[in-house]
């Protein structure tokens, strides 16, 4: 298996800030599912750097179809669906419980574990997502 993907290699410099750590959430969220890294960073692309939603916001104002096309345009044809239900989820909680950035989940946090625990409340997003993102975040936050 190749080495993982990092923030670096999508374009993401995550000490750059908030909206920096939101891109690698997003992609994060695509590499954690079971599907090939090369087509999740496609996904992300397609996502980010093609239709600009690169925020909570942005992303959070797609319709379920157009996230379901734009996954489909990136490949990510084997979970599109769900997918894209639960990014919007992602995006409304994120929005509406944290303010829409990142960064406040890790203020409201006592600890690591307590962080990890938050960002599992998110629908969609299990242990790996939790690891993948943590391994670049936890260099800014930690």
């Amino acid at each position: 298996m190749s080495s993982a993907i990092s923030a670096q290699d999508l374009g993401i410099d995550i000490g750059k800030g908030e909206g920096e750590l939101f891109k690698w959430f997003l992609a994060s969220f695509l590499f954690g599912k079971r599907i090939q890294q090369d087509i999740a960073a496609e996904a992300y692309r397609v996502i980010v750097d093609k239709h600009k939603r690169d925020t909570p916001r942005k992303l959070g104002h797609c319709s379920w179809q157009q996230l379901v096309d734009m996954l489909g345009e990136g490949h990510y044809v084997r979970y599109d669906e769900s997918t894209a239900e639960r990014l919007l989820k992602f995006c409304e909680k994120l929005n509406g419980e944290y303010g829409g950035k990142l960064g406040r989940i890790h203020a409201l946090s006592e600890n690591r574990k307590d962080l990890e625990r938050r960002l599992a409340e998110f629908e969609g997003v299990g242990p790996k997502t939790v690891e993948i993102f943590l391994r670049e975040a936890a260099k800014v936050w930690y």
